[in-house]
């Protein structure tokens, strides 16, 4: 209902007119169970005298049998209508609530707190500028918290208003307060550009909410619904890149042909030059209709019907765009999706996606990574469970228009349906697209971690370094082959053998065996993503070169075993006669006579293969891979 105005009763029209020309601003409340959203928005409408005096009686009796608030008047129930969320005292489905104040309409959506219903926020988000986002002030911020803001931010939502409710359990404390403020802003700040404001309040005394709270002198910014009234939401939309999708085509008779649907995305107006994405037939805008008459121009989220100059092939599901646009159809696009359904959305498998007016199948390629929306830490998934947030890389079989989210909310959106069942199980929003005239899309749903698995074994490169003589490559055979009948897949990678072929044509100055450790750790690294232990062999005398390949793969991928053997030793041995050429001056840059060695730092294993044999050797090299987990 509108609020109360004397106009209703002296001059109806007027009212009317005044009241259709009022800025909408269609906001949620969320955030974690109890912390009071319903309350809330029921103080919200009483205390502005929103509510029917038949409303007002039904939830006072209504407060005697289902209320949470002893001898006063539960305002929750206003918006908890089901009996299930009266007998439970929580909020299920999304309530949509109607006000208004002299200065602006506003449409609340009231979302539940209960992670089970994560979706039915996410869906009543999708439509809103604005997020009040409550917190409890004895408990602070919850792990709904987190996922709610998380979502909105998703969601493009950038004006977040925390409203730390309860303050009358923590006697209004303003050092509670900045707690919580503190806390959140520094969780915050991996939200993309949001706008916070803050509001310390009580829905259920009424403080800070619509009037200013006497209670809390230390707090001058005014009661929350000031800060609804006035914030900017104007500067949201897009109106730069137009964006029309056609949802049907009116021809009521021989006269008339026009494209109807709701502006998405910038400002059109007769004239204007356009194109059809897709078929590229270009026009000129005639008329912009509506039932009250023809517009001069059109704004984002008005409904219109669209003529054009010139009678071209148009049909439900096309894309009306600028005839200066860039943009181009897509087959392959990346998006962050929220999954809504008990049955985890799994890499492969087909889905229908329902793009604006269009619908078409598609598949999840892979799963970049999952978002831990207590940490916002990402991580390597397989699969998304209910409520899971993840990246995703995503193809579709027909060509669709699409914009990044952020850029362009209503042409950046799509919902993943089930082909079995057709429930909703999926909502996305597209980060990015590549243009399907040429791009290639790479499945890479098969992951190092998936290998890793297969194998049993954590794919790793056994960097065995030491000087000539010291017995690297008898030790990295006589484990490869030990691995290999344990039932482990590896490969070896020996220094003579890879000068051969791959390192052919290097000698051995400096800058040479450089480039040779760092050919030998990109193959290395190319097999540890195929979820292999590689196992490889080289003098590699220089520190700053096995840091090089180390700092290729992820952390703990890279073991290095000096085998530390003495030099007196090596060269006793001298199974190659290199160490007699070396002395003799028919070998120059020889490690440990004419070139230094630079023994490991932190190698994670180091053996003596002068005092160890060759099956002892092994025995401690399988020891420690055990303990750093590299087999079981």
């Amino acid at each position: 209902m509108s609020h109360q105005s004397g106009l209703i009763a002296d001059d109806i029209e007027s009212y009317l007119r005044e009241h259709e020309n009022k800025d909408l601003l269609r906001f949620i409340t969320c955030g974690s169970v109890d912390d009071g959203k319903s309350t809330l928005i029921g103080r919200l409408l009483h205390d502005s005298k929103m509510i029917y005096e038949d409303q007002l009686a039904a939830i006072t009796q209504a407060s005697k049998t289902s209320g949470t608030t002893g001898d006063k008047v539960d305002l929750a129930l206003l918006v908890d209508g089901l009996q299930s969320e009266r007998e439970q005292g929580i909020t299920i489905d999304v309530a949509y609530r109607f006000f208004s104040t002299d200065k602006r309409k506003f449409i609340i959506a009231d979302t539940p707190g209960h992670e089970q219903y994560t979706r039915n926020m996410a869906t009543g988000a999708s439509t809103a500028s604005l997020a009040i986002i409550l917190i409890d002030a004895r408990h602070g911020i919850q792990t709904q918290t987190r996922r709610h803001s998380y979502i909105c931010s998703l969601l493009g939502i950038r004006h977040l208003v925390i409203a730390v409710n309860k303050m009358d359990l923590v006697d209004y404390s303003q050092a509670r307060f900045d707690e919580i403020v503190d806390e959140y802003k520094a969780f915050s700040k991996e939200l993309n550009d949001a706008d916070l404001h803050f509001v310390p309040i009580s829905a259920l005394e009424g403080d800070n909410v619509v009037n200013p709270s006497e209670k809390m002198p230390w707090y001058q910014e005014g009661p929350l619904l000031r800060l609804l009234e006035n914030v900017d939401v104007k500067h949201d939309s897009n109106l730069s890149d137009l964006r029309f999708p056609v949802q049907y085509v009116n021809r009521p008779n021989l006269n008339f042909r026009g494209y109807c649907g709701t502006l998405a995305a910038g400002v059109l107006k007769p004239g204007d030059a356009i194109k059809v994405l897709g078929s590229g037939k270009r026009s000129t805008v005639d008329k912009i209709v509506t039932y009250d008459g023809d517009l001069e121009a059109a704004y984002p989220g008005q409904a219109i019907t669209v003529t054009l100059k010139d009678e071209i092939d148009i049909s439900r599901g096309d894309m009306i765009v600028a005839a200066d646009s860039e943009l181009e159809s897509t087959t392959a696009f990346t998006a962050d999706v929220v999954w809504m359904y008990d049955t985890p959305m799994e890499v492969g498998r087909e889905y229908e996606l329902k793009a604006g007016t269009n619908v078409v199948s598609g598949r999840v390629a892979r799963i970049i990574h999952q978002t831990d929306v207590n940490t916002l830490e990402r991580r390597p998934a397989d699969n998304l469970p209910l409520n899971g947030i993840a990246r995703c890389q995503i193809e579709i079989k027909q060509p669709l228009g699409l914009d990044p989210y952020v850029r362009s909310p209503h042409s950046g959106n799509f919902i993943v349906v089930d082909r079995m069942s057709n429930v909703t199980v999926g909502a996305g929003m597209v980060v990015d697209t590549l243009s399907a005239s040429n791009i290639v899309w790479h499945d890479m749903a098969v992951t190092k971690r998936r290998r890793a698995e297969r194998n049993h074994q954590k794919p790793c490169i056994i960097w065995f370094t030491g000087l000539s003589g010291a017995g690297k490559s008898t030790s990295a055979n006589a484990l490869e082959r030990q691995l290999f009948g344990m039932g482990y897949s590896t490969y070896l990678l020996d220094g003579d053998n890879v000068r051969h072929g791959l390192c052919g044509d290097l000698g051995f100055s400096d800058d040479h065996r450089q480039e040779n450790i760092r050919r030998v750790g990109e193959v290395a690294k190319l097999m540890v993503d195929a979820g292999m232990i590689t196992l490889v062999s080289f003098i590699s005398p220089f520190q700053r070169d096995r840091e090089l390949v180390r700092n290729m793969v992820e952390t703990g991928e890279f073991i290095e075993v000096f085998v530390n053997t003495s030099l007196d030793v090596c060269e006793e041995r001298d199974p190659k006669g290199l160490y007699q050429k070396a002395r003799a001056g028919q070998i120059q840059d020889f490690t440990g006579i004419s070139s230094p060695y630079e023994a490991p730092e932190r190698a994670e294993i180091e053996i003596d293969a002068g005092d160890l044999s060759v099956e002892e050797s092994v025995k401690v090299l399988v020891s420690h891979l055990k303990r750093l987990d590299v087999i079981s």
